[in-house]
């Protein structure tokens, strides 16, 4: 019977990177990191003048919010999402869920998170729904910008936080700036995704009719993505939301920061409170979009109720 050899893995030469090699790479890390110094000293201050009236805009709705008497604040939420839901129950458990807010001292903390989202969401509609057609009407331009947003949707943030951060340093701006990256993606692909969902039997009817192709878009195309378009927005509010803890960390103030506070200090109350709230708002918001998304779907297949 033939001996079997056994291979003695100790005795092996593993072979090391050179030493050149490891001194390259630490020079290049040295190198990206100086060049980015000076990137951001050269050019950092006509970069954050760039992201001022965006912290204008946030600031001055905080503000807005803050300075409205909270019984016209909760009358306005009511309206608000029985237009959207057409369900009084789902009316009154909002207004029932901020009056439980306000009774547990976290009515500020909230109305920033609030200022944080809405301006977070309306930049992604603006910036979103552009790229989502674009995309849609240009199977090159697709190709390009799926990989960009798999990046965005799969980086870590604290790894684009670090930039952000040497960049603009602490506060509203960079916050606003970390959560649109996080929250973009969702808007982006389920305009591209709806526009091109649309029944070509649709478009050839639009054709025949002589619609330019701007009037088939917004005439026809559009229209009729409009569910899928709207479920895009739900995610971007669900994805803002997600974000309200750790764009705290870089001064975005909110319901983040006293969950961070929370978290430092052992604060069970403080922590499980400002968590609750952030969850509270999450499930006001997907109910009443999830709601007027399904009333927007039955209509365009000819339902009633909108």
């Amino acid at each position: 019977m033939a001996e079997t050899s056994v291979i003695d893995f100790s005795k092996l030469n593993w072979i090391d990177p050179p030493v050149m090699g490891r001194q390259d790479l630490r020079d290049l890390k040295k190198g990206i990191d100086g060049t980015f110094r000076e990137f951001t000293r050269a050019n950092g201050e006509w970069i954050e003048a760039i992201f001022d009236p965006i912290k204008w805009m946030l600031v001055w709705i905080e503000k807005f919010l803050l300075a409205t008497p909270w019984p016209l604040f909760l009358i306005a939420v009511a309206a608000l999402a029985y237009l959207g839901s057409r369900s009084w129950k789902l009316s009154l458990g909002s207004v029932l869920a901020f009056m439980v807010i306000g009774w547990l001292d976290m009515w500020e903390d909230t109305m920033a998170t609030m200022s944080m989202v809405t301006v977070s969401t309306l930049l992604c509609i603006a910036i979103g729904i552009p790229i989502g057609i674009w995309m849609s009407r240009s199977d090159r331009v697709q190709s390009a910008v799926v990989p960009v947003l798999d990046i965005m949707q799969t980086i870590p943030s604290f790894v684009y936080l670090i930039p952000v951060v040497m960049l603009l340093g602490i506060g509203k701006a960079p916050a606003l700036l970390a959560v649109l990256v996080y929250a973009i993606p969702p808007i982006v692909r389920l305009t591209n995704l709806g526009i091109r969902l649309v029944d070509n039997e649709v478009l050839e009817a639009a054709d025949a009719f002589g619609a330019s192709r701007k009037e088939r878009l917004w005439g026809v195309q559009f229209p009729l993505a409009l569910p899928n378009i709207f479920a895009g927005v739900n995610q971007t509010i669900m994805m803002s939301l997600a974000m309200v803890v750790i764009a705290g960390m870089i001064g975005a103030g909110g319901l983040g920061t006293p969950v961070l506070r929370a978290i430092n200090n052992q604060y069970l109350a403080l922590g499980v409170f400002n968590g609750m709230a952030i969850v509270v708002i999450a499930i006001i918001f997907d109910r009443v979009s999830q709601a007027y998304g399904k009333r927007l779907q039955k209509h365009r297949e000819g339902g009633h109720g909108v």
